[in-house]
């Protein structure tokens, strides 16, 4: 059974604004996630390049081009659709790997997976 983990407050994630990072265990590996707001939908994602295997944040939590339409790949310039991860342009090998996020009582929460799983301390 999937678990669900409250991620952060309903208001720390503004349109096309700052991510909110979080570590998790993927296949197996600790790396680091984030999750954004695109057109007032929460949604969130592995930060890791299709390209090559590298964070996309080209300064700290920040992901969305100038324009605010696109999640960018700070390396390669490859764009990525924000609502779905998919490759929308540039070097891209497929699309950002999405995790469930659910909006509820002000709260976001991540949804693990068979496997996503929270880091263990």
């Amino acid at each position: 059974m999937d678990d669900v983990i409250p991620l952060c407050n309903a208001v720390d994630l503004v349109d096309s604004g700052l991510a909110v990072p979080f570590d998790v265990v993927y296949a197996g590996q600790t790396c680091r996630a984030f999750a954004i707001r695109f057109e007032g939908q929460v949604h969130a994602y592995i930060n890791r390049c299709t390209h090559v295997a590298m964070e996309l944040d080209f300064q700290p939590d920040r992901f969305f081009d100038a324009t605010g339409r696109w999640l960018i790949c700070a390396t390669h310039g490859a764009t990525h659709r924000p609502d779905t991860g998919a490759c929308a342009g540039g070097p891209c090998r497929g699309g950002l790997i999405k995790i469930d996020l659910t909006e509820q009582g002000g709260v976001v929460h991540w949804h693990t997976a068979y496997n996503l799983k929270p880091v263990e301390f």
